[in-house]
């Protein structure tokens, strides 16, 4: 009979928690934290995405925790966390299913009644990969304007 070998894993520690815990507080942080690419913020004009947009856009994501995740929150749900009415909700989330930013699926429940939509973000991700190339353009050209010469002797 062989013997199992029984190999310790690594301990990881989360710097980021503990930055954030030490930011915003444990009590705090225990709530749990949305991750979100820094661009989808810094892109929001390049977006046409308005700031009631956004709010909806980001308590729509906060649902999507895997990329299998389904996600639908309900209208009324995301009204209130953010003082909306549900119609404002809606008109706003169909404003991002016309920017092609996220899809709307209507679901039903088994004796023919309406369920919460379910939202997918394949058109976010898509636009933010295609802008994201500007971006990095932009960083690296702050960094060769900060180096000696200037953007003139720093070009690569």
């Amino acid at each position: 009979m062989a013997t199992a070998k029984v190999v310790p894993l690594p301990v990881k520690t989360a710097p980021e928690q503990l930055q954030s815990e030490k930011k915003w507080g444990a009590a705090v942080m225990r709530h749990g934290t949305l991750i979100v690419p820094s661009i989808l913020l810094r892109a929001q004009a390049r977006l046409l995405v308005n700031s009631t947009q956004m709010i909806v856009l980001l308590q729509l994501v906060e649902h999507w925790w895997t990329v299998e995740s389904k996600v639908f929150p309900s209208m009324k749900t995301i009204a209130t966390r953010i003082d909306l009415t549900p119609k404002q909700v809606q008109r706003t989330i169909d404003a991002l299913v016309k920017k092609g930013l996220i899809t709307k699926i209507s679901r039903r429940l088994p004796h023919g009644g309406k369920a919460s939509n379910e939202y997918k973000f394949d058109g976010l991700v898509a636009k933010l990969k295609a802008i994201e190339p500007d971006f990095e353009k932009a960083r690296k050209a702050k960094i060769a304007a900060g180096k000696p010469g200037g953007l003139a002797a720093n070009t690569d």
